[in-house]
């Protein structure tokens, strides 16, 4: 109510005077300039006055919601836009960047600041508590329910809960789906407001607009500028001096093979590194997601096989999924796209691990934490089935196919399964379901089999459970 309040007044306020400078305009230069005067007044007396009413508001709501949240909203990440701007390209490791900036180029000094300017403006997110706990959570939910049935897997509350109160955390995930972003910032309501590195994807207006207004900050990932990256470096140890709750994907982008990927230490170097000296410990919790199915699994699959990552998605196809989607509502025709689930590892302290390993770079703590997410993977319906149907000699009945996916179940920990209503029966039934529902499987005779132009797709799914099999007899 309070956000919605705000912009209703702004907006009122600034369409009001528009339309007293157009009157004025209209009628007589004495008008216009009675105009401009109140134009004035407002800008320098009436709409400062509101802002502070609103911004004392928003403090009390926000001290209110902090009492409920294990992990409270800091300072840092309440602060003005333009202060945080004006601190990031004002600090000291900046200004050196772009001085030695200005002398590579040859170009003059005030030129390479307003570049460093405008890489702090792109950077630095303008977040919105009304707008994350009051729209985002809550649409995250409807999406992600509507989409899944959404199961948490692992999750220690006792190791979770007695994380240092004075620490950073970090949630570092596998990358599985766009999905994810929204799946782990419902789940992670209860605890605090999560900060994203999101990609060029999210850069799309209106939902760059959205995205920064939830606290989340752009990164360009293949950026080469030495000036890009330090400005990039300072505001990400900036915002973990402040204490704020990250979210990081260590392999820098979605899996195109549906395995876990080689991560990538670029954030969490600068996590490490770039924190003030005898600074506050940082506790990483690994997160580990799993789906029956990725909505843009063949895209993926399409540019790992063309050797390169670029997606024609766009805002119009996903506007026409969502479309398709309610149409199918509408004639009593729409399902669930099988089951999302979430595990949560064991935290890991950067200062036990620095303490343990002295001499580990952040490449070595990088591998350590996607091990970690490795192991969680929880294992889903689809991907077992799949697994099952590509490692057969030939076509299986239901009862052999339950046999096969039995034998895998026995060899893993009952920690990374999830299984509906806890029995293989149900599993195998589902994902047959939904593997038969998207033409990836055929029945004939009464025997399943592949059908072969899906036989990547396929791979995808069951890549994504694989690791956990290696080593262990049998599978």
């Amino acid at each position: 109510h309070l956000g919605r309040a705000w912009w209703l007044v702004f907006g009122a306020g600034y369409a009001a005077t528009a339309l007293i400078v157009i009157v004025a305009w209209m009628a007589s230069p004495p008008l216009l300039l009675v105009g401009f005067a109140t134009v004035t007044f407002a800008s320098h007396f009436l709409f400062p006055s509101v802002r502070w009413f609103f911004r004392r508001r928003l403090e009390r709501a926000v001290k209110k919601l902090n009492k409920r949240l294990q992990r409270p909203i800091e300072p840092f990440k309440l602060a003005r836009r333009y202060d945080m701007i004006q601190r990031l390209i004002y600090d000291p490791e900046v200004s050196r960047a772009i001085v030695a900036h200005a002398k590579a180029r040859g170009v003059p000094e005030n030129v390479a600041f307003a570049r460093a300017r405008g890489y702090a403006r792109e950077i630095v997110p303008s977040f919105s508590a009304s707008a994350y706990f009051g729209v985002a959570i809550r649409l995250a939910k409807w999406v992600s329910q509507a989409l899944y049935r959404v199961r948490l897997g692992h999750f220690d509350e006792d190791a979770i809960g007695a994380i240092d109160r004075d620490a950073t955390v970090v949630f570092v995930m596998n990358h599985r789906s766009n999905m994810d972003y929204v799946l782990v910032t419902w789940l992670a309501a209860e605890r605090s407001a999560l900060s994203y590195a999101v990609g060029e994807w999210a850069r799309v207006w209106p939902l760059s607009r959205l995205i920064k207004a939830m606290g989340a900050y752009f990164i360009r990932r293949r950026e080469r500028d030495q000036l890009y990256r330090r400005v990039l470096a300072r505001y990400v140890g900036m915002a973990t001096d402040g204490r704020v709750t990250q979210a990081v994907f260590p392999e820098g982008g979605l899996s195109l093979t549906g395995a876990p990927q080689e991560p990538r230490h670029g954030l969490i170097k600068y996590i490490v590194e770039e924190r003030e000296p005898d600074a506050r410990d940082v506790v990483f919790v690994p997160v580990a997601l799993n789906y029956d199915r990725v909505f843009e699994d063949r895209l993926l699959i399409a540019a790992g096989q063309a050797g390169g990552r670029k997606f024609p998605a766009r805002i119009s196809v996903i506007a026409r999924f969502i479309l398709w989607q309610a149409w199918l509502k509408l004639r009593g025709r729409y399902h669930r796209h099988g089951y999302a689930a979430v595990s949560f590892g064991e935290p890991m302290s950067l200062r036990a691990y620095q303490a343990d390993h002295p001499s580990a770079t952040a490449r070595g703590l990088t591998r350590a934490l996607m091990a970690r997410i490795k192991a969680e993977v929880p294992v889903l319906p689809v991907p077992l089935v799949a697994r099952a149907l590509l490692l057969a000699e030939g076509p299986l009945d239901r009862d052999g196919l339950g046999v096969e996916v039995g034998r895998m179940l026995d060899r893993l920990p009952r920690t990374h399964l999830y299984l509906p209503q806890d029995e293989p029966e149900h599993a195998v039934r589902s994902g047959v379901q939904i593997l038969r529902g998207r033409g990836l499987i055929e029945e004939r005779s009464a025997k399943l089999s592949v059908v072969e132009a899906e036989r990547p797709v396929l791979a995808y799914y069951a890549a994504s459970i694989a690791h956990l099999f290696k080593g262990r007899s049998g599978c």
